[in-house]
């Protein structure tokens, strides 16, 4: 058997499992602490790949392996690893306290209403934007993803970051509540466990009945009556409906709406859980795209300027885009958002003749190119207990989409 046991935040150590190890595998500080007989073969965790065939070869002689992880080595942690290659029947896991529940305790909240995000060994980049879309979130940190990292990216976001280091060691345990801005500005070290990222003005409400992250809408595309907007100026639900299909808004996502106006894509993106920018070039545009996000309880940056000017101060590259409106100029804008976008654009016109540019624009940029032209009637009542149908005017929606790049996929 392979005894995995977590410590740190965790019980302490059987002196009785570590006695009878013939091979132990595990951190060093791990296997500095663990006060290991010294004719008991150890290992420091490095490179895997060396420590599992350790492992192969003293299982293969029957003899007992231990590996040492820390709080939950199921959680994020070495498990899922040792499973893969031994199979789960040869595990005994001795589960400690996660690292994630322990900081969530030193703070005295609860985290079953927390989203928890790896960013170790992975690109920081899902876990920034998890951090924007939602009000509270752990992040297990790495080298190149921690706290100077993470507050670098959300710097101006409004959010507060807690860092916990050296969790469950009685003289350096550090919890440290900063601003985004003053966690970019110092050097953490090694001993960060966890980053909490809370944003204390949304603080999820009612009681629960699911760990994890509110559950998603019910409904998407909703009636325009569930927006402030401005002399129906505003993306019709039909067309937003094909227009959410296509952007396909996720956990993890950046999603830029560019001609906002009343920021109804913006919001409906943000209800599907994705972190949103949206650009509008008037100022009461701007305030009611915030009191949209505001009455439906998500986060939506708001951007004052015109596109496509406004994108350039824009330092993250979004998943996806949406473009709305058909101003003259309608196709450098495309073009702009297409050259950053990382997987698709999606294009609403009213006009016929905007229709040429923007698919020009979308090519210029290497992406193939698809659309409809959308004409839907609604049941409209009459007098006398009647019914007609009322037609909307007709829509133009081009999207775009590119090629996968390296590495990308689900959210890991």
């Amino acid at each position: 058997m392979i005894t995995v046991v977590g410590t740190g935040t965790g019980a302490p150590l059987s002196a009785d499992v570590l006695a009878k190890a013939a091979l132990v595998v595990g951190g060093q500080r791990h296997l500095d602490a663990a006060g290991l007989p010294e004719d008991v073969r150890r290992i420091a965790l490095g490179s895997l790949s060396p420590a599992l065939d350790a492992i192969a070869e003293t299982l293969a002689r029957e003899l007992p392996v231990v590996v040492l992880a820390s709080g939950d080595p199921g959680f994020f942690g070495i498990v899922r690893v040792l499973a893969e290659r031994f199979g789960p029947e040869r595990l005994d896991v001795r589960p400690g306290v996660s690292s994630v529940a322990g900081a969530f305790a030193r703070l005295g909240l609860t985290w079953d209403d927390a989203v928890v995000v790896s960013a170790h060994g992975r690109d920081p980049r899902t876990a920034v934007q998890v951090c924007r879309a939602y009000p509270k979130v752990a992040v297990l940190t790495g080298p190149g993803s921690g706290p100077a990292e993470l507050g670098a990216r959300l710097t101006g976001s409004g959010r507060t970051l807690v860092v916990v280091s050296a969790l469950g060691e009685p003289e350096d345990e550090r919890v440290e509540r900063v601003t985004p801005a003053e966690a970019a500005r110092r050097d953490w070290g090694t001993a960060v466990n966890v980053v909490l990222c809370l944003d204390e003005s949304r603080a999820p409400r009612g009681p629960r009945t699911m760990a994890g992250p509110a559950v998603g809408p019910g409904r998407w595309a909703l009636e325009e009556s569930a927006f402030a907007h401005r002399d129906s100026m505003i993306t019709k639900f039909e067309v937003r409906a094909l227009a959410l299909a296509r952007l396909g808004p996720r956990p993890g996502d950046l999603v830029w709406d560019v001609g906002a106006g009343s920021g109804s894509v913006a919001v409906e993106c943000a209800r599907l859980g994705a972190a949103v920018v949206a650009v509008e070039k008037t100022e009461d545009g701007c305030e009611r795209v915030r009191a949209n996000a505001r009455a439906h309880d998500v986060d939506v940056s708001v951007v004052h300027g015109t596109a496509p000017e406004a994108l350039a101060g824009l330092d993250d590259d979004p998943d996806a885009v949406f473009v709305g409106g058909g101003g003259r100029e309608l196709g450098a804008v495309v073009e702009a958002c297409a050259r950053r976008a990382r997987r698709t654009v999606v294009v609403a016109m009213a006009a016929l003749d905007r229709v040429p540019e923007a698919r020009a624009a979308l090519a210029r940029a290497g992406f193939g190119c698809d659309g409809v032209l959308l004409q839907s009637s609604r049941l409209a009542p009459l007098p006398g207990d009647v019914t007609r149908l009322a037609a909307t005017n007709p829509v133009f929606l081009l999207w775009g989409e590119r090629a996968p790049r390296p590495n990308e996929g689900a959210v890991q």
